[in-house]
């Protein structure tokens, strides 16, 4: 009987320990299509974003919602601006426009549309389009409807484990800046409030002009973090817990 039993008990604890060295890695929200169609994937993407973006950090996966810039310093031709102790919010509430994916040649495409909110403090020294600038305080960048479409060049890796990996070689990028995108900054010109809600009602009503002008170094590191984000998650979690279509050969 005392045999038996500690069979019994050897054949439990070799099957918990290979359950344990196969679990799951992804967490519930994700949920694999059995295609690549696009209407399945926008579907599992629309439905991972909110809880994904909260952050995985058994995954160390950082959080996308909010995420912290702890310091950007953006130097243009004229001027120069820090923005610091800053956060961005909004990403949670991104809706997918299209998920395409062509795993056989290496593509991935991702279409949102989301509201940003950007907050945080600033030093900025030099000359934005018309207006000499000397200004340092808060700073609120509210963007509105705002598209991005990402075109990824993708790779497959195996891990330690010998398990298929979904990986991001590389990307591009366009964004279109929205319906509208408003300013609230402070103190543009230090110790004239008149001047600096004259400029920066002046910003708001060019808006589009102004963001072009230097909007692109933020949308390039919010991207920049995005995709690094991206990359932790496809490190951590195996090709077949994210979709449930054979791998191409590589």
């Amino acid at each position: 009987m005392c045999q038996r039993l500690v069979l019994v008990s050897a054949l439990l604890v070799l099957a918990i320990s290979r359950g344990n060295c196969t679990a799951k890695i992804a967490p519930d929200f994700i949920v694999p299509c059995n295609n690549t169609e696009p209407a399945c994937l926008i579907k599992a993407t629309q439905d991972a974003i909110p809880e994904f973006s909260k952050g995985l950090p058994q995954l160390g996966v950082p959080s996308l919602d909010p995420f912290i810039i702890e310091e950007l310093p953006i130097q243009l031709p004229g001027i120069k601006v820090t923005f610091y102790d800053g956060k961005a919010t909004g990403l949670k509430h991104c809706e997918v426009l299209n998920v395409e994916a062509y795993l056989e040649k290496n593509i991935f495409n991702l279409e949102v549309k989301c509201n940003i909110t950007i907050k945080g403090k600033y030093t900025a020294v030099g000359r934005l389009l018309l207006f000499p600038i000397n200004g340092e305080g808060d700073c609120k960048i509210k963007i509105i409807n705002s598209v991005i479409k990402l075109n990824i060049k993708t790779k497959y890796f195996k891990d330690s484990a010998n398990r298929d990996h979904f990986g991001i070689k590389s990307y591009r990028y366009t964004f279109d800046y929205g319906e509208r995108i408003i300013y609230t900054i402070t103190n543009l010109f230090k110790g004239n409030p008149e001047l600096s809600n004259t400029v920066l009602q002046f910003l708001n009503e060019n808006w589009r002009i102004v963001t072009e002008e230097f909007g692109q170094p933020v949308v390039d590191y919010a991207l920049n973090v995005t995709v690094n984000t991206a990359k932790k998650f496809f490190d951590a979690v195996p090709y077949d817990e994210l979709l449930y279509v054979p791998i191409p050969k590589y």
